[in-house]
């Protein structure tokens, strides 16, 4: 039996100690060497391990006489603010300049360009899963990555494209919004916050935090100092940026939502939220009052799909979701908020990629992305594809079109590529 137990145990520290004992018992003693300090300030003595031939040192002593394992390792964190070119106008080409400041949205400007805008923007190392165009800086695109990153792009300068990279995020970004009072960017993501950031001075002014993953923020078109978020919890707040305190709450036992989208009076907006773990369909799409902080209807879309995305028309009342089923639906924006059961949208694929639609400056347009990297452009009235455009290889996540000069398309993909083209 002590064969045994001697054959199966093992060697701990104490009996790694009891055999150096011995050890050292049967090796002479060293000799004391003499250390002599060239400086004549106080420094401090450094452990070092004394050099006996044949001799066995534990893993504890090692640990202990190893200079480097009480260093700690250098870190060092991106800076939250890079300047990579210049958010500027004055690099931009006189024929496109005069556009940007214009007001104007018919589509004789498009005469004035004389060359068809078609570029790729490379500079995020994950998937990209919004992108928004200032309405004040017109020439600034703004993209939201998984790469933890904020993506600021001079999209008709002659020099660097990407003007900046704000690293105020310490996960991955869900979504990015201008403000209308100019330069002032809002982001939110997985660690639970939104984030205002003045791009032109560099700084974050405001963190508003949650206790969930903030998914959409969109801010209100009669108010900009006010916008709503919603995140994985199902929890809708409006926020105030002036106090950065929350408005309103508007509380549902909601599951997480995917996106926020006010009407064009900005007295109610719509959530859409994922159903897919509920038997319970009814609250996939919600109309709320924004002041009275109740729904006016939660059986808008009683289908059994979630909508990651919902947006409004900039004219007609009506506003369109994109459903998991592979096809945008439509729906009126007065009650009783009914589906249009005759006429859908249906060409491009979702397969479960948060994928986005937009109406253009008319309004007769409605773009999607799609699961196989395309661009589907739908006209208005007949839903009808009026042109496809293949993009990318991975799925394309979102289109926006430009706030002033029409035809003008932007658009992201799942592989971290950035598109805009005519």
């Amino acid at each position: 039996m002590d064969l045994l137990l001697n054959a199966y145990s093992n060697n701990s520290d104490d009996d790694e100690e009891e055999e150096e004992q011995k050890q050292q018992k049967q090796q002479p003693e060293p000799k004391r060497q003499r250390f002599s300090i060239p400086s004549s300030k106080p420094q401090k003595p450094i452990l070092t391990l004394p050099s006996i031939p044949g001799r066995y040192v534990s893993k504890r002593q090692r640990q202990r006489f190893d200079p480097l394992s009480s260093l700690p390792s250098p870190l060092h964190p991106p800076s939250p603010f890079t300047l990579t070119g210049s958010i500027l106008d004055a690099d931009i080409p006189r024929s496109i300049l005069p556009l940007l400041k214009s007001k104007a949205k018919g589509h004789q400007n498009l005469s004035s360009i004389q060359e068809k805008l078609s570029m790729t923007l490379y500079g995020h190392t994950k998937a990209v899963n919004a992108i928004h165009w200032s309405p004040t800086h017109a020439h600034l695109l703004a993209s939201a990555g998984m790469d933890h990153t904020v993506c600021v792009w001079n999209i008709w300068s002659r020099g660097q494209k990407k003007a900046c990279v704000l690293n105020f995020h310490n996960s991955a970004v869900k979504d990015v919004k201008w403000s209308q009072q100019g330069p002032l960017l809002l982001s939110c993501g997985y660690d639970c916050t939104s984030r205002l950031v003045d791009v032109e001075k560099g700084l974050e002014t405001q963190v508003f935090r949650e206790d969930q993953v903030v998914g959409a923020i969109k801010f209100s078109p009669d108010n900009s100092n006010l916008f709503l978020s919603g995140g994985s919890k199902g929890h809708i707040k409006l926020w105030d940026i002036r106090t950065g305190k929350v408005v309103h709450n508007y509380n549902r036992n909601l599951g997480p939502v995917l996106d926020v989208e006010f009407t064009m009076n900005g007295k109610q907006f719509i959530s859409s939220s994922d159903v897919s773990g509920s038997n319970v369909s009814e609250n996939s799409i919600i109309v709320w009052d924004v002041s009275r902080q109740v729904p006016l209807s939660n059986q808008v879309y009683v289908e059994a799909y979630t909508c990651p995305s919902v947006r409004c028309h900039p004219f007609d009342s009506v506003f369109v979701a994109q459903s998991n089923g592979n096809y945008v639906a439509i729906f009126t924006t007065t009650p009783p908020y009914r589906l249009n059961k005759y006429k859908r949208y249906e060409s491009h694929g979702v397969s479960g990629f948060p994928i986005k639609c937009n109406f253009n400056l008319d309004g007769n347009k409605l773009a999607s992305g799609s699961s196989d990297g395309s661009i589907y452009l739908y006209d208005y009235q007949s839903s009808k594809v009026v042109k496809k455009i293949k993009a990318y290889d991975q799925a394309c996540i979102d289109v926006a079109f430009h706030p002033i000069i029409p035809d003008v398309i932007a658009s992201c993909s799942w592989d971290g590529r950035i598109s805009v083209f005519e």
